[in-house]
């Protein structure tokens, strides 16, 4: 059984949550001026626990 993802296998919420996410690590890139001191880590973590929960869901089916 594989455990890559689809864009089926997130939720309505989830798929919005990561988008969102997304766009905050897009706005926190165009704030870097160069010195790639912005850290996106903590939104990073999110984004892998959010698809940590569809991989648990998927291997239940």
């Amino acid at each position: 059984m594989a455990d890559d993802l689809t864009f089926a296998d997130f939720t309505t919420v989830e798929k919005v949550r990561i988008a969102a996410l997304t766009a905050r690590i897009a706005k926190r890139g165009l704030a870097d001026d160069g010195t790639d001191r912005i850290d996106t880590s903590d939104l990073k973590q999110r984004i892998e626990r959010i698809e940590d929960t569809a991989r648990r869901r998927k291997r239940k089916k």
